[in-house]
């Protein structure tokens, strides 16, 4: 399994063309979103936080690819 810094590299490589974009970015972009949300929760100092539009775009990509 993906530790913490790993999930951050595989969307940066991702993003970067040095890797595929795959179910391992996928799964990485939704941890890595899912783990900001709780942040979010915890503090409203995260509260404008967000991803890149490029990062965004993959984790909008792995939704729709969920529902087809």
């Amino acid at each position: 399994m993906f530790n913490e810094r790993n999930h951050f590299k595989v969307v940066n490589e991702s993003l970067s063309g040095q890797r595929a974009v795959d179910e391992d970015t996928f799964s990485s972009v939704a941890i890595l979103a899912e783990r900001l949300e709780r942040l979010k929760k915890t503090s409203s100092i995260f509260a404008d936080i967000t991803f890149s539009p490029q990062a965004e775009e993959l984790a909008c990509c792995e939704m729709v690819s969920a529902l087809s």
